[in-house]
């Protein structure tokens, strides 16, 4: 008996140690940039673990221009139903909380800002839509509106601001967004914010209330997984239209070469890979056609003579479906102009014109093989050609004919084939 009870205190002891261990700790989270399936899937997964670690509480440093807004549903969602407490932390100086950002902040349990950082500007954009008609905009923005004041009433905080934000895109520095309730706290440091959030009671999800933990606490980074960082690179607009263009050119090298194996798979990956991009991002087919019909007229220029007509027109076609390929008007999602656009137009027509060239040379080129490469060598005549006789040119004997009588030992040159024959004249 006296065992038994020893062996249920050593139990109830290790899960007390295991408890008290798990309670320890605070999770970090790092988000800089868009938005995106890659991002949720980091945040939402983060959360998953400290719920099954027990962490004292999960924080998101955050610095975003916003994103897609099913991918930020997804992570408030997930913020809303935590069984650990989510702070959402807008640093270092100079980051912002803009568009879906917004949202994310608000829906935190304590939301937090440094000096030198704005919120706001959450008016919602269609990413991927044609133009909507008026009903459907007044429809989408009034429902983005009672979403943002639903998550701000839940977490008691400025409803008014948070609807100016998204019907008028309004902006505010973090000193305002204290005064105005946006926010909780501003605070310089993220070792400040956790000394000064220390004994806050904080409201779950489950209606349970808890006293946060903070102070003097193991603070562990967990970094975004090698699937979801290489997600969030190849969903970048920039990079998914270079991976479509390596994808395109891959594959018609191959075409052109059949046997050569690497640019077919290297094209087949690339151009895989850019339409997997191309289905979380707001893709206009039509930018899609342009660059397609823009490769095709490169290579009709290399086919036909046009005197450089297809070749402008490639480049006009190129430029224009580049520029159109992301259907969306926010910034952040558009393919950068100077540093993308121009330097993939300029390269793309600088390759085929250089084919073009090569293409060109190769037929000024005189034949040096085959029958084609006879024409214009010297030999001489070894039976006497009346008018047909025999020559040896390059050390070859051929069947030859004369307009002229030419004798065995003088010099010929070949004019012209004739069938298995040389049409030969005395030099």
């Amino acid at each position: 008996m006296l065992k038994k009870v020893l062996l249920s205190l050593l139990i109830v002891s290790a899960f007390l140690t295991i408890a008290s261990a798990q309670g320890n700790v605070i999770y970090l989270l790092k988000i800089d940039g868009i938005i995106n399936p890659a991002s949720a899937g980091y945040i939402v997964k983060g959360i998953d673990k400290a719920e099954q670690e027990g962490a004292s509480c999960l924080v998101i440093e955050m610095d975003t221009p916003g994103g897609l807004m099913e991918s930020m549903r997804s992570i408030v969602k997930r913020i809303l139903s935590a069984r650990v407490p989510v702070i959402v932390y807008v640093a270092p100086a100079g980051s912002r909380a803009g568009s879906a950002g917004v949202f994310i902040t608000m829906a935190a349990n304590i939301a937090a800002m440094a000096p030198g950082t704005n919120i706001g500007a959450a008016h919602p954009v269609q990413m991927g839509e044609k133009e909507t008609s008026k009903e459907m905009e007044a429809k989408i923005l009034n429902d983005t509106v009672a979403y943002i004041k639903t998550i701000a009433k839940q977490r008691g905080r400025n409803e008014q601001w948070a609807e100016k934000a998204v019907r008028e895109s309004v902006s505010v520095k973090e000193d305002e967004a204290l005064k105005l309730g946006v926010i909780d706290l501003v605070s310089p440091s993220l070792k400040d914010l956790l000394s000064r959030v220390d004994g806050r009671r904080i409201e779950l999800s489950s209606d349970k209330v808890v006293a946060l933990k903070t102070e003097g606490l193991e603070i562990k980074t967990l970094k975004m997984s090698f699937r979801d960082q290489f997600l969030s690179i190849i969903s970048n607009p920039n990079i998914a239209l270079i991976l479509f263009l390596l994808g395109v050119y891959g594959l018609l090298l191959e075409f052109w070469s059949p046997g050569a194996i690497f640019p077919g798979v290297v094209g087949g990956i690339c151009i895989i890979l850019a339409f997997f991009a191309f289905q979380m991002l707001p893709i206009n087919y039509a930018g899609i056609a342009l660059i397609l019909l823009g490769v095709i007229l490169f290579i009709a220029e290399i086919k036909i003579t046009s005197y450089g007509i297809l070749s402008i027109g490639g480049v006009i076609s190129l430029l224009l479906g580049s520029i159109m390929l992301i259907d969306s008007p926010a910034e952040f999602l558009r393919i950068s102009f100077v540093n993308v656009i121009l330097p993939v137009v300029v390269v793309s027509a600088g390759f085929f014109l250089f084919a073009l060239t090569m293409v060109v040379r190769a037929h000024r080129r005189r034949p040096t093989t085959g029958k084609e490469g006879l024409i214009g060598k010297t030999g001489v005549a070894t039976i006497d050609l009346k008018p047909e006789g025999v020559v040896e040119i390059r050390g070859e004997l051929w069947n030859a004919v004369a307009e002229e009588e030419i004798k065995a030992g003088e010099k010929i040159q070949v004019e012209e084939m004739e069938g298995m024959k040389v049409k030969v004249i005395k030099i």
